[in-house]
């Protein structure tokens, strides 16, 4: 793999593979056997293993050494096999991963409970560790992962003894009890700082009893300013008919991996237990947030651009009406999502309602909440041509692959659409089949990049297109996002690859808006506000617990509350809604509103109660 480990770090969540002796056991292998030996009398089992985690998304396969020290092999009566044990276990990692994923050689403790007032037993360890990690990295593992050590006094011996040897990253991971303690108690605040000191490059949790347990721990371990690696055992086992079950479902796994990436770790795999279902998820997490499968270069970086005939498109004001008018006005736009049928009169209608009332722009939506739905772009024709709107087309990374996304928008272009919000959407788990596949081989900074190119008249690959095309390119951003820091600057990056302006979240908190619009106060393109007229109490409840990026304060919820049901909590959400748009709209360069259960009344009933900004064009 040509990326390091610190350039999957920086890039985006990197998601290590899953337990190796779990897989083993499941497929045959007794407990009584040793299962790094399993490198040499029967290496197809373990390629086998390691080809489903790449499979599954894994960018880090683990070596099957974890217990290949000269310790633990000895009670097997093979410590003369180190050599060949370790280099092997690379080697059929390295068979697999090819240039697909890095490597990590597994180091686990050695079992011994260490006696820092020992100096020979000290001293015997550093000794182990330096025999193992020398096989592991002559055979070229790009990284070394010391994991699931107890012990500080047994981790500080072994970090010792590899950091010497060598330069490459150096992964250290501690087994917390269910109080956040190690054996001797110290806290994962302490840990961290003291693995940073011993030399680690990478620090982090593993083990544990479940992705609960170890979220307790790992995010306290990000003070020590290094990268933090989690990954929790699929719960505590149980023996159910002889066999030990994990009992952690992969889509468990998945919402605390959602949680871990929000709490700011950026490496996720799993331990005991977990499968390459559990990394699945992971890895349909990481994808969410991260760089897509496809680097897409940004404009200014591909060759021989005047060469191939690239030009400068025309300003926004140019390509379309809704560029005009967030050039010089307000814009208003109302989401008119798509049918889950093959009926659109009631889209129609709403659109057509909307036109007559003022609303000159429409947002389509794409498969929102990974529900099928009729496809965004042949929703917008019909739009225009029956209601007289402008649709601006959400466009997601999560269905399509580089081929079809292109396809689609040339596709698009030709039939007149113009302007696209481009987002990562929903995963698949969310809707109505959460077992199809999510695609994301872009993520939306790579789509950004690609549509900038088309409208320059350039491919990805930097090849001369046919003509060019002419889009107005939106994204979104998440004004409440736990870590704003991080969301902003994602933000920035989504300008840099061509993003003209920005729709944001519903907001329902006006400190968060605050302080989101004054971080993004030098960004320099327009920002439309989300606006989201809340139905009930229910509908409140639901959007603040079970919709990723929408938090709702207490006392908004309390109000929806207070004010009962039907047509009065109806009216108390449009009064919550226009309180919003009135306080922000100075700020702002226009709203977006998104009618809850298509009620496009709402919609209207929201901007009859507040006085826009004058508007032009």
């Amino acid at each position: 793999m040509s990326e390091s480990l610190k350039d999957l770090v920086e890039r985006g969540p990197v998601v290590f593979d899953g337990a190796m002796g779990t897989l083993l056991y499941s497929r045959g292998i007794f407990i009584n056997r040793n299962f790094d030996e399993l490198n040499l009398s029967r290496p197809d089992l373990v390629e086998k293993v390691h080809a489903d985690y790449l499979a599954a998304g894994a960018m880090v396969l683990t070596s099957n050494t974890f217990g290949a020290n000269g310790i633990k092999l000895s009670r097997h009566g093979i410590e003369d096999r180190i050599s060949g044990i370790n280099r092997e276990g690379v080697k059929l990692a390295r068979n697999v991963a090819a240039d697909k994923a890095l490597v990590a050689g597994s180091m686990g403790p050695t079992g011994i409970i260490p006696d820092i007032f020992d100096s020979a037993q000290m001293e015997q360890l550093k000794k182990v560790f330096a025999e193992q990690a020398g096989a592991l990295l002559e055979a070229g593992a790009d990284m070394l992962l010391l994991e699931t050590f107890r012990h500080p006094a047994e981790m500080q011996a072994a970090l010792t003894a590899v950091r010497v040897l060598t330069d490459r990253p150096i992964v250290a991971t501690m087994a917390f009890d269910e109080d956040c303690r190690t054996a001797d108690g110290l806290a994962p605040d302490r840990i961290a700082t003291l693995l940073a000191e011993w030399g680690a490059d990478v620090i982090g949790a593993n083990c544990g009893e479940g992705p609960s347990r170890v979220f307790e721990c790992a995010p306290q371990m990000l003070n020590a300013g290094l990268p933090v690696l989690a990954q929790p055992n699929a719960g505590h086992p149980r023996l159910v008919e002889g066999r030990v079950i994990y009992m952690t479902t992969p889509e468990y796994f998945g919402e605390y991996a959602k949680r871990f990436i929000r709490s700011g770790i950026r490496l996720i795999g799993g331990c005991c237990g977990t499968t390459p279902d559990h990394i699945r998820q992971i890895a349909a997490e990481a994808r969410m947030v991260g760089g897509g499968r496809v680097a897409i270069p940004a404009a200014s970086s591909l060759p021989d651009q005047e060469e191939n005939g690239a030009y400068e498109p025309p300003p926004p004001g140019e390509r379309s009406a809704l560029g005009r008018e967030l050039e010089s006005g307000f814009v208003v736009s109302v989401e008119v999502d798509p049918p889950p049928g093959a009926d659109p009169s009631s889209a129609i209608e709403g659109a057509r309602m909307l036109a007559k009332a003022g609303v000159r722009f429409v947002n389509i939506a794409d498969g929102p909440r990974a529900t099928a739905r009729m496809a965004p772009m042949a929703l917008a024709q019909l739009l225009i041509r029956e209601a007289g709107v402008e649709p601006i087309v959400h466009v997601t990374c999560r269905d399509r692959n580089l081929l079809g996304i292109q396809a689609d928008l040339m596709g698009a272009h030709a039939t007149g659409l113009r302007n696209l919000l481009i987002i990562t959407g929903d995963p698949s788990k969310l809707g109505d089949y959460p077992m199809a596949t999510t695609v994301y081989d872009l993520d939306s900074v790579g789509l950004l990049r690609l549509v900038s190119n088309l409208n320059r008249g350039l491919e990805p690959s930097g090849r001369r297109m046919k003509g060019a095309t002419a889009f107005v390119k939106g994204t979104g951003v998440e004004p409440g996002a736990v870590d704003l820091d991080r969301e902003v600057d994602r933000l920035r990056k989504k300008i840099d690859a061509g993003a003209e302006f920005v729709m944001t979240q519903p907001v329902y908190d006006a400190e968060v808006m605050d302080r989101f619009l004054d971080k993004a106060a030098d960004i320099g393109v327009p920002i439309v506000m989300g606006i989201l007229p809340l139905a009930s109490f229910r509908n409140a409840e639901f959007l603040h617990h079970e919709v990723p990026g929408m938090t709702i304060p207490e006392p908004i919820r309390d109000r929806m509350k207070n004010a009962g049901k039907g047509s009065a909590a109806v009216e108390e959400g449009v009064r919550i809604a226009r309180e919003a748009l009135a306080a922000f709209a100075p700020r702002v360069r226009g709203c977006y509103i998104m009618p809850p259960f298509d009620r496009f009344k709402t919609a209207l009933a929201v901007l009859d109660g507040v006085d826009l900004p004058s508007r032009t064009g």
